[in-house]
């Protein structure tokens, strides 16, 4: 017979996939998935033995059973009639007794014990009674205490201490005063009021200071166990699976989504590209799916940062005739890191350049080996705009789905996550949630983070108004009073009042870490071999950026060479380009450094690293990098040149003179510009020259410097190349010891 997919033969044979699989694998077929191939007959004999072997009777009772147990049942003796009185036992004559000069002489006593029949038949040994004291009392047996074996201690659960705690609320948890918690401080070098917000680190410190185990926990992490749930399995129901698409941009994410869903999304977009979170719903053979189609990759990043876990499936879109690119990568890393599982689809094979099999060698390499080079990732030729092999990849991801078996209650509390959230000016604030469990009826209660509110209206993707949404639906909710973060749980709670309180606990606890992560930084280097030596660390993350493919093999090549006895170094992702605000997130939800090779962070990636205490390191000098993580992990760590910024200013304007040449007409955004100091111009994120400030002035006056907030004529020293946009950078380098502390 022809090979077939097992579900395929399970779906003929009306059997679940699991069972077929678990035959298969009894009768020695090694299958890995619901969609590996095998002959059919192998799967119909392996059904058919597995049938045999539980269908086996067991074994009846023997009739003569009932017989042989009367047999060997005690003669009991016969009752006596109702109405009869019972015949006392006579004694007999005292020359028919036995031993008849004994009996004449004391009288023997018979006692029927009516409860002997009752007691065990083992020959077991009353205990013996102590003699009795010619006074009639009995001694009393001397009391043995029992041995008690060596006293062990049980071992006291952690403290949890929330992060940003001030000092008043750590001396509490301690159970300590908060004079010595002060003094305590005090001896670590650091001076704190009792209402002061203590970092993370700090709370640490004391904690092994004052013979304390801690556990800081933060917002995110009480949020991330919320969603476990004991629900009974006669309570739960099937709930469609949440399918995410991603991929690189202009691979036809959308448009495929669009094609899955006949209509027209893609028309209605600015210039083609996605340009918000949609969240949609397929219906395929009485069956729901739920699409998030994602701009990138940032909201993705975002959910895992916050601990969501939104997505069931991960569909990568690949151009055929692209292959895969940075941002495809950048997926894969993203899903793998959330443990999702992934399935291929390879677009535009209407194309005549198109080249699928190139697509399979390219994606063997990041590790998705298709199933038919014998590995486990699904792929699925398509064409969103000839609709060739949708059904297949609506199959996929419902076979996908039946095997990872979700379900859900939809009679519980409901709850879900924030997929987006904005603020529309005739509606306010709208966030579109995600049902995990239970059901969402409007005028519900929620609160989602520091945001609370009242359902007032619901809307799916076509517009239409709900009264309800169950698990797995996506919604649009108003109600809320502000704009919600992607990633945020939201719960229906009892009242108003209940959710109010939630909301506010929550934005005062929000605050409190921020003030701690602003007094605090995640990791950097120079803690790197203080923190291996004791044991708390065994692995450097690194988030690796440069200007170039070549750049970015080359710092990679040179990364592996690194000796790695005691630290492992583990490259998260890398990629060309500049640092932008996902490489933040995606280093902060994996506590990593960002080390930049020619390449500088954007103004949105540095207010991101500020707020979240993530360390950016930029090199223009390959070996400057290996050497510092060599001496980072060696921790042989000697003086360096360190950087420190100046200022920055913006090129609004372009001047020619013909002596001089090109003048930079620039506004100070941030610090001050100096006459002769070091500056790099940046030009879309990528450094594009590094020198020096020939000249400054102001109108037609030279001055020495240039404050925040005033305009200026900058010409740079050996650099004409300057166009309107660019970003003037000015720095200065001093030696600076380093030290493990």
């Amino acid at each position: 017979m022809a090979r077939k997919r097992v579900h395929e033969i399970a779906k003929d044979q009306g059997v679940p996939s699991k069972e077929l699989i678990a035959a298969l694998k009894k009768s020695g077929v090694e299958v890995k998935a619901a969609a590996s191939s095998v002959e059919e007959q192998v799967a119909l004999d392996a059904l058919k033995s597995a049938s045999a072997g539980n269908g086996a009777a067991a074994p009846a009772p023997s009739a003569a059973a009932p017989a042989a147990a009367a047999a060997a049942a005690p003669p009991t003796a016969a009752k006596p009639a109702v109405g009869e009185k019972p015949v006392r036992p006579v004694r007999p004559p005292d020359g028919q007794a036995a031993g008849g000069a004994a009996a004449a002489k004391k009288k023997r006593r018979v006692v029927i014990d009516s409860q002997a029949a009752r007691r065990d038949s083992g020959p077991q040994s009353a205990p013996r009674r102590p003699p009795r004291r010619r006074g009639g009392r009995r001694r009393r047996p001397l009391l043995e205490e029992p041995r008690l074996g060596p006293h062990v201690e049980p071992e006291r659960p952690p403290l949890k201490v929330p992060s940003g705690a001030t000092v008043r609320e750590v001396a509490e948890i301690f159970g300590v005063g908060s004079a010595d918690v002060i003094k305590q401080l005090m001896t670590l070098g650091e001076m704190a009021t009792l209402t002061q917000t203590l970092p993370d680190e700090t709370v640490e410190v004391l904690a092994e200071a004052l013979d304390r185990s801690v556990e800081v926990v933060s917002a995110a992490d009480e949020v991330s166990e919320a969603p476990v749930f004991d629900d009974a399995d006669a309570d739960l129901v099937d709930r469609p699976p949440v399918v995410t698409i991603m991929g690189h941009v202009d691979h036809g994410k959308t448009s495929l989504l669009d094609a899955i869903r006949e209509t027209e999304v893609v028309a209605g977009e600015a210039g083609g590209i996605t340009q918000h979170i949609g969240a949609y719903q397929v219906h395929r053979n009485e069956r729901t799916i739920s699409f998030i189609d994602t701009p990138g990759h940032a909201a993705f990043t975002a959910m895992r940062a916050r601990g969501a876990d939104v997505t069931d499936i991960v569909v990568i879109v690949v151009a055929a005739d692209d292959g895969v690119m940075p941002q495809t990568v950048e997926a894969i890393d993203h899903a793998k890191a959330a443990d999702v599982p992934m399935l291929v689809a390879v677009n535009k094979i209407d194309l005549p350049d198109a080249n699928p099999d190139k697509v399979k060698g390219e994606l063997a390499t990041q590790g998705l080996n298709p199933e038919d080079w014998g590995g486990d990732t699904i792929f699925v030729n398509v064409s969103a705009k000839t609709h060739e092999n949708l059904d297949d990849l609506l199959e996929s991801i419902l076979l996908l789905a039946e095997v990872e078996e979700l379900k859900a209650n939809p009679n519980a509390a409901a709850s879900g996550s924030v997929i987006e959230s904005h603020l529309d000016p005739g509606r306010g604030p709208v966030a579109t949630v995600l049902v995990q469990r239970g059901t969402l009826h409007v005028g519900d209660s929620v609160v989602a983070g520091p945001q609370w509110g009242k359902v007032r209206a619901m809307q799916d993707h076509t517009g239409t108004h709900l009264e309800k949404a169950e698990p797995g639906d996506p919604v649009e909710v108003l109600g809320f009073d502000g704009v919600c973060e992607a990633g945020e749980r939201v719960e229906v709670v009892e009242n108003d009042r209940k959710a109010r309180q939630l909301a506010e606990e929550r934005a005062h606890r929000l605050k409190t870490e921020q003030l701690a992560r602003r007094q605090s930084r995640r990791l950097t280097l120079d803690e790197v071999f203080a923190k291996a030596s004791e044991g708390e660390l065994n692995e450097l993350n690194i988030v690796l950026k440069a200007d170039v493919s070549g750049s970015l093999e080359a710092l990679q090549d040179e990364i592996a060479k690194l000796p790695q006895d005691q630290i492992a170094v583990n490259l998260i992702h890398s990629g060309a380009g500049g640092i932008n605000e996902s490489d933040i997130m995606l280093a902060a939800a994996s506590n990593a450094v960002i080390i930049g090779f020619n390449v500088r962070p954007l103004a949105d990636a540095r207010r991101a690293a500020d707020r979240e205490g993530v360390e950016i390191r930029t090199y223009s000098v390959i070996y400057k990098v290996t050497e510092e993580l060599r001496a980072a992990m060696e921790g042989m760590l000697q003086p360096e040149e360190v950087e420190q910024a100046v200022g920055q200013a913006e090129v609004l304007e372009l001047f020619k003179a013909s002596k001089i040449g090109t003048i930079a007409g620039c506004r100070v955004t941030d610090g001050r510009l100096v006459r002769g100091a070091d500056v790099r111009l940046v030009r879309d994120g990528t450094v594009a020259w590094t020198g020096r400030v020939g000249s400054l002035r102001r109108f037609k006056d030279d001055v020495g410097e240039v404050t925040e907030g005033q305009e200026c004529g900058v010409v740079l020293d050996g650099f004409q190349d300057v166009k309107v946009g660019d970003v003037l950078e000015a720095f200065e380098t001093r030696q600076v010891e380093k030290t493990l502390e």
